[in-house]
């Protein structure tokens, strides 16, 4: 390994917990093509263990660090070609741990534009700077009428030069630049104010009008709120120390490295210099630093909250391959309604009118009763947009037509966010060529029911309406980060080879795209796969991509067993091996725990397998294909209780989290406006962050403590407590605007962006 891979594996080491070995086996496996998912299951004796989440860090800073690396033997070259690289120096370089210490050793060595410090050496200034530093009993103003020429006519012009001179060394200086940095980090406060003229075009950011906070301990969601306001122009942003505690201290520390100790005349304008370098030059690149960092802070928790709603969401329980009708509420444009069958295949469709204008009422309900029964449907999955409720009590009152004692479908309301977005995209348009594109909505929500993971993989994740500001931050992190949410999900939950769709396919590790549509096709053409060999009679599938998608694509009632198990072929040797000491046939022993319950993993561990991998094997042979997701459960709402109107404080109804920010939970209670639990209101207890409690898709209890009917602004409460809705913190958590949350609302409704903190506002203590 060379200095700079050792410097790399042992940094990352440090940040995940664990060896350097590990990083690095981890990196080589990496770099040969494997991706995390096949890593963090199949290679578990070559990296010690690790798992997806420290993977996914892993190759995160392993893509930072090696650019570092090559940034930093750029600086090297550079200025060893500039004749200027010193023993000392080069050990600063090497001893660089963050990119912006790195830059700051490189800023005098950096090729700029001229500047006024080159302009004043070029007039021959710089004697009179070290006259200056040298003296300080000296008169600065004496010393200056020694250096006046044609192009310094002056004294103040020279003394000008001088200063500029002196400015320019201290804000190149790395050491002064990294102790004012942390400085400013631990004492700088962020203070928003509104541009004058500008209240009632910016009333939605009121809440940042007159603002201030210690810039250390600002959350994201704020931070954001902030940024976005500043970006729309509606409030100027000022990052800076307290100006009567904070600022002296500031150039105090600039004066210290100028090194001014007494009180003569060199003294008082060197420290006057020191102040005047703070003001115009050392505070502004404080801010801009500050301001890069603040944003990539917020950015980075907003990404990784919306990272885990997403993960929830797709990895919620499935309905099961049960026959579903899909409703997709509409008043004057009527129902859409879809039936599929077990498999998710599109088997009819309709549109209903049991609203107004046509208030077909009777005519739908007998259309419903028809579908129903034609198709065996066990399931009607309604959507959460503009009136489910109303279709939710329609379908109520139509299965009440069934006769009595007979089958009856399980009505369940589901999200709908992104359903739209699908129904309109290219995907679709494939998939339901002749279909109009409000029907195809239905078709989404029938599916999401059966199985969420294989819907949502359709729908662009930022689309799917689980974050906060996806927007406003990096776009292509926010892809990247997203896109290996949804690898991992699929990869958890294994991947049906013959009845997948080529969008979940894609997400299979080692596949894509264009190798998730060549496997679809060679099915169409061939018929189903009988086995995982068979892969590789798909043009272009290699043995790198078998490798690495195999063990997470399954193949039920095939003529090998283990093809139905996220047993990976290249260990099915072990396996049987397994299965021979067991002296049953394969069938017998996968799902029967007992008759592996006496077997030691240490008996089969070979030269190739190790004992995670051995155990993992028994594992699976005991509940081959084993779903991690959770049981299917959705939440009962309350009969009369179908508009924020309805709602009265003290009511305890049941609701679904669609959505999880960094101040509380979103929950729907079946209003057609998602309530808030803030954070001081999820348990009764401390909570720091709302995933220690709920997460995306959970059906909880919550209690309404107000209802804001004018702002359709609800406060809800899960607190256990009587006194819950009376014991709010007015902190600064409660500070932010409303118009900032998750970018994407529900048809029909308002945004989820929208409710933000002004709901909050709506949950303050009454006075």
């Amino acid at each position: 390994m060379t200095a700079a891979e050792t410097r790399i594996a042992r940094t990352i080491a440090a940040e995940i917990g664990a060896r350097p070995q590990q990083v690095d086996a981890a990196a080589g496996l990496l770099d040969g093509g494997a991706t995390v998912p096949f890593v963090a299951r199949y290679r578990k004796e070559v990296t010690g263990g690790l798992d997806d989440t420290q993977l996914r860090l892993l190759a995160d800073r392993l893509a930072y660090l090696r650019e570092m690396e090559a940034r930093r033997e750029t600086i090297l070259n550079s200025i060893r070609e500039q004749g200027k690289l010193t023993d000392a120096l080069a050990r600063a370089i090497a001893g660089a741990e963050t990119k912006a210490t790195l830059e700051d050793i490189y800023l005098p060595f950096k090729p700029k534009r001229r500047t006024k410090a080159m302009i004043a050496r070029e007039n021959g200034l710089e004697p009179l700077l070290r006259a200056i530093l040298d003296d300080r009993r000296a008169v600065p103003e004496t010393l200056a009428a020694g250096y006046l020429s044609e192009a310094v006519p002056d004294v103040k012009a020279a003394l000008a030069g001088a200063r500029d001179i002196l400015a320019e060394d201290l804000a190149e200086n790395a050491g002064l630049l990294g102790r004012l940095r942390a400085f400013m980090q631990d004492e700088a406060f962020i203070a928003a104010s509104v541009v004058p003229g500008k209240e009632e075009a910016g009333a939605k950011f009121s809440d940042y009008f007159d603002h201030r906070e210690k810039w250390a301990g600002i959350p994201a969601h704020r931070a954001l709120a902030i940024l976005r306001a500043s970006r729309e122009e509606i409030v100027t942003i000022e990052i800076a120390p307290d100006p009567e505690t904070g600022t002296p201290r500031a150039i105090g520390m600039v004066a210290a490295e100028i090194g001014i100790t007494g009180d003569g005349p060199g003294d008082r304008w060197l420290r006057e210099a020191a102040g005047w370098t703070w003001r115009v030059k050392l505070s502004l690149a404080m801010y801009m630093d500050l301001l890069g960092e603040l944003r990539r802070r917020a950015h980075e928790e907003a990404i990784n909250v919306f990272a885990r709603n997403l993960k929830d969401l797709l990895l919620a329980a499935p309905a099961g391959a049960r026959p579903t009708l899909g409703l997709d509420p509409g008043i004057r444009t009527g129902v859409k309604a879809a039936v599929v069958d077990a498999t998710g295949k599109l088997v009819e469709t309709a549109t209903l009118y049991p609203f107004q204008p046509k208030n077909d009422l009777k005519g739908v309900q007998a259309k419903v009763i028809e579908m129903i029964r034609r198709h065996g449907v066990e399931l009607v999955a309604i959507g959460n947009g503009t009136a489910s409720r109303e279709t939710e009590r329609l379908v109520a009152d139509t299965l009440r037509l069934l006769p009595e004692g007979g089958p009856r479908p399980v009505t369940v309301v589901v999200s709908e966010a992104g359903a739209s977005v699908y129904s309109a995209s290219e995907l679709a348009a494939r998939e339901f060529p002749d279909l109009d594109v409000s029907l195809r909505g239905a078709v989404s929500i029938a599916r999401r029911l059966q199985d969420p993971l294989a819907e949502l993989v359709k729908i662009e994740p930022k689309s799917i309406g689980v974050g906060q500001y996806q927007h406003d931050v990096d776009q292509r992190r926010l892809a990247q980060t997203l896109e290996a949410v949804v690898e991992d999900a699929v990869n958890a939950v294994g991947v049906d080879l013959n009845t997948a769709s080529a969008p979940l396919l894609a997400h299979v590790a080692g596949l894509g795209p264009s190798l998730a549509q060549s496997i679809v096709a060679h099915r169409d053409a061939n018929g189903a796969f009988a086995s995982r060999k068979a892969l590789l009679k798909v043009g272009g599938l290699g043995p790198k991509a078998f490798e690495q998608a195999a063990g997470f694509l399954r193949i039920q009632g095939g003529a090998e067993p283990l093809d139905a198990s996220s047993v990976h072929p290249e260990a099915y040797g072990v396996a049987r091996r397994i299965v021979a000491a067991c002296g049953r046939d394969l069938r017998e022993i996968m799902g029967n725990g007992a008759a592996l319950k006496g077997l030691r993993a240490e008996d089969f561990v070979d030269d190739r397998f190790g004992l995670p991998t051995v155990r993992d094997i028994l594992a699976e042979l005991e509940k081959p294909g084993r779903d991690p997701r959770p049981s299917f459960r959705t939440a009962s709402f309350a009969d009369g209780v179908e508009d924020i109107k309805d709602l009265k404080p003290g009511m305890v109804l049941e609701g679904t989290v669609t959505n999880v920010a960094a101040f509380g939970a979103f929950v729907d209670i079946g209003v057609h406006q998602d309530g808030l639990v803030h954070i001081s209101q999820l348990a009764d207890r401390f909570v720091k962050d709302p995933h220690e409690v709920v997460k995306a898709g959970d059906v909880v209890k919550v209690r309404v403590v107000e209802v804001d009917i004018p702002r359709k602004r609800i406060g809800l409460s899960m607190r256990k407590d009587a006194e819950a809705g009376e014991n709010r913190p007015a902190g600064p958590d409660r500070r932010s605007t409303p118009a900032q949350r998750g970018e994407r609302g529900r048809p029909g409704r308002p945004e989820t962006g929208a409710l933000g903190d002004a709901l909050k506002a709506a949950l303050r203590r009454k006075d």
